[in-house]
Parts: C-alpha cells; sequence; structure tokens
C-alpha cells in the first residue's frame, strides 16, 4: 500500500466507511472507487481487504469477474465494440479490427495518449441496430469498417475543441 498517497487512502476509507453497515459492502465500496478512480488497482484492493476484513482473493475475483471494474486506468473514451452473435455474424469483428488498426491498439488496451480505449462487449443489447459500438454509453448502429475513422475524428476533434 505504499504506492498510494495520503489523500487517495484517505478518500477510500471515506468510501469504505460508507457502506460499513451494509450488510454485504463490497460491491458498493467498489462501484464509488470504480467511480472516483476509473479503476481499482491491486494496491487500492489491500486496502480496501485490510479495511473490510474481506480477503484480496475476493475482491480480486469481483474486480475480475465483472467487465465494469478495471485493473488498469481506462481511456477517456472507451470505445466498447459489441461481439455479441447478432453483432459478430453482421460484422462487427471487422470493425474491431479496424478501431485496432487505427487507433494501434488490441482490446483491453489504452492507447499511449490515454484517450481511447478498446474493449470487446459480448452483447449491448442492441441487437435490432447491429452491428453496434458504444462509446461512454452512446450507441452508435449499424456500424461497419468505413465509418470508424470519422468516429475516431469526431472524438479527437472535440478533444481539440476543449483544449
Amino acid at each position: 500500500m505504499a504506492h498510494l498517497q495520503a489523500h487517495a487512502v484517505k478518500q477510500i476509507t471515506e468510501i469504505v466507511n460508507r457502506y460499513k453497515d451494509e450488510e454485504t459492502p463490497l460491491m458498493m465500496i467498489l462501484e464509488a472507487i470504480q467511480s472516483e478512480y476509473g479503476y481499482i488497482p491491486l494496491e487500492v484492493q489491500e486496502l480496501v481487504s485490510s479495511l473490510t476484513g474481506i480477503p484480496v482473493a475476493e475482491i480480486y475475483g469481483v474486480v475480475t469477474f465483472y467487465s465494469f471494474f478495471s485493473l488498469k486506468p481506462k481511456g477517456k473514451y472507451v470505445i466498447g465494440v459489441c461481439l455479441g452473435t447478432a453483432c459478430y455474424v453482421k460484422g462487427s469483428q471487422l470493425v474491431m479490427d479496424k478501431f485496432s488498426e487505427l487507433l494501434g491498439i488490441k482490446p483491453g488496451e489504452t492507447t499511449d495518449d490515454g484517450l481511447f480505449t478498446l474493449d470487446a462487449l459480448r452483447c449491448i443489447g442492441a441487437c435490432g441496430i447491429a452491428p453496434a459500438i458504444s462509446i461512454n454509453g452512446k450507441v452508435y448502429p449499424k456500424m461497419d469498417p468505413s465509418k470508424v475513422i470519422a468516429v475516431v475524428k469526431e472524438y479527437r476533434d472535440l478533444e481539440k475543441g476543449a483544449q
């Protein structure tokens, strides 16, 4: 836990204390930490374990089981490409491959500039508009590889405008 800064330890302790009286607080604690920091590294899991008495192995199991949680920081824009059956048969793997090629990262990775993370999703419930992708919750219907460049440009332009 030596890697955590004092203010982070204080904030995580406050989060844990907020849910200490719940019957099963772990999911609420982890969701709050994920929302605050964007990821839950091992050092944070160890701190949560020492504060709650929940074994690190159990915490790690929860963090790695649920796709919402992440062990590593994610990019500002998380691109989720649905690879569920309906999307897959309509070409979502080609869309994934184009994002991967264009951004220079594989699924589960983040660009060096911290702008994009590429994730493979199993189903986003948008089968009627397959293949679909999601970027920070915004769904893009009927994607194909030819649209990928424009989507990436849209978010890069957002960044230029924000500076």
